[in-house]
């Protein structure tokens, strides 16, 4: 594998007040996995949206060359016919319409004007057995998972006759089956000739998976490593990305653990679709100020389902059980209760649930609080500009003001944001779900730093996370769940990852 088949040369590429890139070298071997890594803002995605045209010839400095050949890309169009297609991490799917459809959209099978849907589905079905998707190809996209949905923007690249391919987080919002599949692909593509450049956050995947290695940050091009002739560890691409050695991902702490705060009893939960199927079946757990608490569990475990039911029965029905806050049992109808009893929650999905991607940064901070800035049904604007600077501050928010659209920060930043929204309301128990999904090691550490610190403060924090390493290292007590139940416990001096998994898939008794 020593034909090079793309090298990228002295990229530079300014926005207004920003040089996103600056002198960015990239070279890639015909038929490898090369992976790209670095923070979030370090310029990755910016990197491939000028290989793939997104970025067209002149809006960036440098030169690019495929085979050999100058490349001067005016649109995607003009790169995809050139066998390079790039998947975003937002996939560009149209639900509405089938598999087949998404597959060939813009690229129909067509004779005379006219569709020819049988060799659209024949075809389509063809590319699916490849990406190995079981599914019919009249299917309608919205009928399927996120997973499946990543399965489909490969099969449509592959209908492109695609020679490189660009993937942008692939995984970031799959589970672990799903990864481990995509990531299957990714290999059987490589035997087919295939080239791979992929960016991803996720380094035990990188470690598997990868040839090569190209590490920016700061928008500059750090080193290029052979991941097996070069011994590359998880560290040293730490290092790499974040300009320092990690000795401790994890900050350290020292807890200072209070008085019981929050207790739930018998908590079960239906499923609000299929009512007589029990989701979250009699679940028992404590949370004692100053106490950071982890939740494990497979995909489906039903720990994002239990976090959702608890705080103001946002999900499911047949809630029954009893929530015990600071020795009283209390009752939480909604989530105006839940805020009302100080019980905060960041949920998995913060594009989605948990911002307003279109409001400022002052917007989303109060958004939960403004019963605290409110008077007589006005808001004080002074107040609350106030408090969002105090946040953008004592959070370390990078962002040029609080009146910055919150969409266009790194994903850190956003989930800080987020925690600011729920710190405000001053809770005693904030419930955190998946807190460092998409984001980078060094914005991890920060996202550390700030649970620590909330729990040095007396409150319980719950952590829920897909990352076992992530709740060995941060948390003082662990919960496992399997199958809706509680099955195991283990406080942090006991916990081991075997030990957790083993809970984590314990059948039901």
């Amino acid at each position: 594998m020593t034909d090079t088949m793309l090298r990228m040369n002295t990229i530079t590429k300014t926005f207004p007040g920003v040089k996103a890139l600056q002198d960015v070298n990239l070279s890639v071997r015909r038929g490898e996995i090369h992976a790209i890594c670095g923070e979030n803002g370090a310029g990755k995605s910016t990197l491939m949206k000028v290989l793939s045209g997104v970025y067209p010839h002149g809006s960036y400095e440098g030169e690019i060359s495929l085979d050999g050949e100058p490349c001067e890309f005016s649109a995607i169009r003009d790169s995809e016919r050139r066998g390079i297609v790039i998947i975003h991490q937002e996939l560009a799917l149209c639900p509405q319409l089938s598999i087949a459809e998404n597959i060939f959209l813009g690229n129909e099978r067509a004779s005379s004007g006219l569709v020819d849907w049988n060799r659209t589905n024949h075809e389509a079905a063809e590319l699916l057995r490849r990406v190995g998707l079981r599914e019919n190809p009249v299917t309608p996209v919205l009928d399927i998972g996120v997973g499946k949905q990543q399965l489909v923007e490969i099969a449509k690249a592959l209908s492109k006759k695609v020679s490189l391919l660009i993937l942008d987080e692939p995984t970031a919002a799959l589970n672990d089956d799903d990864s481990a599949h995509l990531l299957e692909l990714l290999r059987g593509l490589k035997e087919d000739g295939v080239t791979s450049v992929i960016i991803s956050h996720k380094l035990n995947e990188i470690a598997e998976i990868a040839d090569s290695i190209t590490i920016l940050r700061d928008g500059r091009s750090i080193e290029t490593l052979d991941m097996k002739a070069d011994h590359v560890t998880e560290d040293r691409i730490i290092s790499g990305m974040v300009g320092r050695d990690l000795e401790h991902r994890f900050p350290p702490h020292d807890p200072h653990i209070g008085d019981e705060v929050l207790r739930i009893e018998d908590w079960t939960v239906h499923s609000p679709v299929q009512h007589d199927r029990i989701v979250v079946d009699k679940a028992n757990l404590t949370l004692k100020r100053g106490e950071i608490v982890g939740l494990a569990g497979l995909m489906g475990a039903g720990r994002t389902e239990l976090a959702m039911s608890v705080f103001g029965r946002s999900y499911g029905v047949g809630i029954s059980g009893r929530i015990i806050k600071d020795g009283k049992e209390i009752e939480v109808k909604n989530v105006g209760d839940a805020i009302a009893h100080g019980i905060a929650y960041a949920t998995e999905d913060r594009k989605r649930y948990g911002l307003n991607l279109i409001e400022d940064v002052q917007r989303n901070v109060s958004a939960a609080g403004l019963r605290k800035l409110a008077r007589r049904g006005w808001v004080n604007e002074h107040e609350e500009h106030r408090v969002a600077n105090e946040f953008r501050t004592s959070m370390n928010i990078k962002a040029p003001s609080v009146m910055s659209v919150t969409g266009k920060l790194s994903g850190g930043n956003q989930q800080k944001v987020v925690l600011s929204k729920w710190i405000f309301t001053d809770p005693d128990v904030l419930i955190l779900d998946e807190p460092t999904r998409g984001i980078d090691v060094g914005a991890k550490y920060e996202i550390y730093s700030i649970i620590n610190r909330l729990a040095d403060e007396g409150k319980a924090v719950l952590v829920i996370s897909s990352e076992l390493p992530e709740l060995l290292g941060l948390c003082d007590r662990i919960y496992a769940l399997a199958n809706g139940r509680i099955t195991g416990e283990a406080a942090r001096a006991d916990a081991t990852q075997e030990g957790l998994m083993r809970y984590m898939t314990r059948e039901q008794e």
